[in-house]
Parts: C-alpha cells; sequence; structure tokens
C-alpha cells in the first residue's frame, strides 16, 4: 500500500492534475518495472551489468559512479538519495546524497557482495525497504520530464507536438490516465532518460524520451505502439552510433523485449 500512495501523491502532486489510479493500476506499474530492470528478483537489486563501467542499484537499476569516474550517462542514484533525504528517510551512516559508489572497480564490488561486506549488506538492506520511496522517485522524475523537455527546444510548434504526444501516451481517449501509457512514459525515463543531456549522444543522436515523442508516428492510432516502434528506432539508431568497443548490439534483443511490454 505505501507504493500506490507513494505514485499517487508524487504524481498528483507534481504534474499538477487530479490522477488517480486504483491500487491495481500503480502494482501494475511499480511491478513491471522492477520486472524490466531486475526480474523482480533480490540478487539484481545491487548489481554491475557486463560491459559497464559503473554499478545499477535499486529497483529502477539507478546508475551510481564510483569517486572520480565520469560518464556520458545521468548519475541517477545520487538523485534518489537526495529525493529519500528531503522525506526524511533514514538511510546507513555511510551513505548520502554525495557518497560516491564505495567500490572502484568490478572486481572490488563483487569481492564484497561476496564477502557479504557491511556496505554491501547495509546497501542491499537499505535498498529493499525503501522499494515505495524509490518508486516515488520515478514518478517525481517523470512529472519533470515534461517540462524538462520543453525547455530544451526552441520552436513552438514542437513544444505543443512534444506535449500533445506526451499526453496522448498517458491519457485515454476520454481524458482519464492509462495506467500502461503511464507505465510506459514511467518505465522508459527511467530505462533512458529524458533525452535532454547533451552528453547522452552519439555522433550528436539521443535516444531518450524527447527522441522517442519526436520520431513517433502520426499515422498510427494506437499510440502505445507508435512509441514502442519509435524507442526501438531511437535505441537501433543508438547502437549504430555507438563505440565499436561497448559492443551494443548484444543488448538490442533484451531492450526490444523490454518495448514489447509497452503495447502487447
Amino acid at each position: 500500500m505505501r507504493v500506490i500512495l507513494f505514485i499517487f501523491l508524487a504524481l498528483s502532486t507534481l504534474f499538477g492534475t487530479d490522477i488517480k489510479l486504483t491500487d491495481k493500476q500503480a502494482h501494475f506499474i511499480a511491478q513491471k518495472v522492477w520486472q524490466n530492470e531486475g526480474a523482480g528478483l533480490d540478487k539484481y537489486l545491487v548489481h554491475w551489468n557486463e560491459g559497464e563501467d559503473f554499478a545499477s542499484v535499486g529497483i529502477g537499476h539507478f546508475i551510481w559512479f564510483s569517486e572520480g569516474h565520469t560518464e556520458r550517462f545521468r548519475e541517477v542514484f545520487p538523485m534518489v538519495l537526495a529525493f529519500m533525504e528531503e522525506k526524511g528517510v533514514e538511510m546507513p551512516s555511510w551513505l548520502n546524497s554525495k557518497t560516491p559508489l564505495p567500490w572502484n572497480s568490478k572486481a572490488e564490488f563483487y569481492a564484497a557482495k561476496k564477502a557479504k561486506s557491511k556496505k554491501h549488506t547495509e546497501l542491499f538492506t537499505f535498498l529493499k525497504s525503501t522499494m515505495p520511496e524509490q518508486a516515488a522517485f520515478m514518478a517525481q522524475r517523470l512529472s519533470a520530464a515534461l517540462p524538462q523537455m520543453l525547455e530544451t527546444i526552441d520552436k513552438p510548434e514542437k513544444k505543443e507536438l512534444i506535449k500533445q504526444r506526451f499526453y496522448e501516451v498517458l491519457h485515454n481517449k476520454d481524458g482519464s490516465v492509462n495506467e500502461r501509457g503511464l507505465y510506459v512514459l514511467l518505465d522508459y525515463t527511467n530505462f533512458k532518460g529524458e533525452g535532454t543531456l547533451e552528453s547522452e549522444r552519439y555522433n550528436g543522436q539521443g535516444w531518450g524520451l524527447l527522441q522517442v515523442l519526436e520520431h513517433m508516428d502520426p499515422k498510427e492510432s494506437n499510440k502505445l505502439k507508435s512509441f514502442a516502434e519509435s524507442a526501438k528506432a531511437m535505441l537501433s539508431r543508438r547502437i549504430k552510433n555507438s563505440p565499436p568497443a561497448r559492443g551494443e548490439e548484444r543488448w538490442r534483443k533484451g531492450w526490444n523485449v523490454r518495448l514489447e511490454t509497452y503495447w502487447r
């Protein structure tokens, strides 16, 4: 019930609209996101993916860098912790929004996991007990995504197009919230970002929420299918543009499976 309450409060307050979700709708969204990121399994709650130089933690697999590490991708876990600090959530004594990942390499990370070190154990326990707050953060991030995207656009007609498509995915034709559409927007924003960071580009081309909305097929009446197909095209473009050393082709199948859940 706490997951439902946090999502409802975050969305209804921060969207500035009266978004009412049933218990079933809110549960569906929270569970789908965690299923996508970690198969709903505890062992993936604190994780380090193959081919990446950072950890992915929590139900949203929030990116977390070790000290001094930089990437083109947005580091999200400190944002989650800052959100929790504002809410007065109790954390382990060593952890706050300024804390870097305690392990400097994947080898150190897995050694700590195998040894069940104090910090690894405390981090897992913290993440396991704060799933509602993590879900609330994702809801808040989505609520801020639309104005954030619009701020990066100069042309008024493009602003209106992005806003229109955002709400076409979010709402049913009668204006009520489409829980699957809400899940789609929340999941993709958590999955690949808002698309507003210049650093999140390969060859100057992004793959976030903004780019997906921009490239939706206006002739497709099923807006969720249109979104999923656009997302597939944006991620295919990302793979094509990516540095060969990253080997991003290996992620294509899993990414496409995820996108299929958006409309099938």
